[in-house]
């Protein structure tokens, strides 16, 4: 059975594209996209990187239900895929609304998709797109002689959309009826094909996990290299007191509840550290990312794969203040993070010297010792309080947000709600708009597989030893 295939848009490169393809005349127009991509073995991902229009004017022809341009305009679009070894769909809308590939889009494809891949040589995939006037995807790629179905297209904005080429071919388990009445049967299916990444399998990673296989989640890529201790027994649900005499790895914990409880979700326990290729690989394959970690160098890293791979983001973060018994602080924040808008260094959750000093820490804590000592950079807090009841308040609220994004219900736009606070000590619930684009992760938007992974000479090194 072939990989199946995701085709994953940025939200302001979907909004960008709906806007040139339906410009008000009824006709159709077309452009094409350069692609970076995750060749994974459980599915490929081509990211968007660029959109190339064909203007009005270029056009040989435009109705309602032909384009046609000349060959020629399309050259240097080619000359950079086959320079950087990028993947070529020609995306083209139906002003009717026609859910499928026409006769003639068929005549077409078939001369183009050849003469592409004879252009750009390599073993690299090429397609067709096709978008409708909501705003709704599906495309197909070409594969040895045969063009076949676009598993998946997806787009990660304010809203999260997710359109399967055999929508409505999954039949919803008995389990999912009393959460169902709230969500469509759309939103059930699309969480059934999810794959998420939980990165984190402790304080806030275990009750996400545990809401997302209830919820029907298909898959979860859980990573953590991390060992039970007695200490983490307080707050890992489904863990034991035996588990952690024995030393088990956290991330075994929860494959052993997922399969004991049975809802059909599979999932794939990573124990190696965020900062291994192998796991940045299988990350950037998943659909959506969960970052449950307080180390300020590996949420640097999540917010790179969310941008490299055009994957949303949910960040957790639990602040928790005490002495002696004396609580001063109950909060958190829930950060979303849509690839090519604002990200966690431009809204001052850290800076890039904190990530370096984190990654120094990380790499070489001698070193970071003496610099702390010596005043070079800040020490870092100690091991702090942790708390059941606050950590699954922070993860629920993250797993709502989700749910929010992927069927959206709130009174006001998703925009509105880029980050949520909550003060368990002022009893306030604070949203914050999306604003800016980051410039230090703008240019990096579908960039796809690179090298080194993620333009990051630590990860280089450590694919060579």
């Amino acid at each position: 059975m072939p990989t199946p295939v995701t085709l994953a848009f940025s939200g302001d490169q979907h909004v960008h594209l709906k806007n040139f393809l339906f410009p008000g005349d009824g006709n159709e127009a077309v452009a094409f996209l350069l692609c970076g991509r995750r060749e994974g073995d459980r599915r490929h991902r081509l990211t968007v990187r660029e959109i190339h229009e064909i203007p009005y004017d270029h056009c040989l022809k435009r109705t309602a239900t032909r384009v046609t341009w000349s060959p020629d305009y399309i050259d240097t679009i080619l000359e950079r895929a086959a320079a950087e070894r990028l993947s070529v769909m020609k995306v083209h809308s139906h002003p009717g609304g026609y859910a499928a590939f026409s006769s003639t889009d068929d005549e077409s494809d078939g001369q183009l998709l050849p003469m592409i891949r004879g252009w750009v040589e390599g073993d690299l995939m090429h397609g067709s797109v096709v978008m409708l006037p909501d705003g709704q995807m599906f495309g197909r790629v070409l594969r040895g002689h045969d063009l076949e179905a676009i598993d998946c297209v997806s787009v990660a904005g304010d809203d999260l959309h997710f359109w399967y080429a055999d929508a409505g071919s999954i039949t919803a388990p008995s389990f999912v009826a009393s959460h169902a009445q709230a969500f469509d049967e759309g939103t059930i299916e699309r969480l059934q094909r999810l794959s998420v990444a939980v990165i984190g399998a402790s304080g806030t990673g275990s009750p996400t996990i545990e809401q997302l296989m209830r919820l029907g989640v298909g898959e979860i890529v859980s990573v953590d290299d991390d060992l039970m201790e007695d200490r983490n027994v307080n707050r890992i649900l489904n863990s034991t007191m035996e588990d952690a005499a024995d030393n088990r790895a956290k991330v075994d914990v929860m494959a052993d509840a997922a399969t004991r409880i049975g809802l059909g979700t599979r999932l794939i326990p990573i124990k190696k550290n965020l900062w291994h290729p192998d796991v940045v690989r299988a990350v950037a394959q998943c659909d959506v990312v969960f970052g449950c970690m307080d180390t300020i160098d590996g949420r640097y890293l999540l917010n790179m794969i969310s941008t490299f791979y055009n994957i949303p983001y949910f960040d957790i973060g639990i602040r928790l203040l005490a002495d002696q018994g004396r609580i001063r602080e109950v909060c958190g924040t829930v950060n979303y993070i849509r690839p090519g808008r604002s990200s966690l260094v431009s809204r001052s959750l850290f800076t890039m010297n904190d990530v370096a000093a984190a990654g120094l820490a990380r790499n070489d804590p001698a070193a970071h010792d003496r610099q702390v000592k010596d005043g070079y950079i800040r020490g870092a807090q100690g091991r702090r309080p942790a708390v059941i009841s606050v950590n699954m308040f922070g993860s629920s609220l993250a797993v709502n947000e989700f749910l929010a994004r992927l069927h959206p219900y709130r009174e006001e736009a998703n925009e509105y709600h880029a980050a949520v606070t909550f003060s368990l000590a002022s009893m306030e619930l604070i949203s914050d708009q999306e604003e800016g684009i980051c410039p230090l992760f703008s240019r990096a938007v579908g960039m796809g597989d690179a090298r080194p992974l993620l333009r990051l000479m630590e990860l280089a090194e450590k694919a060579q030893s």
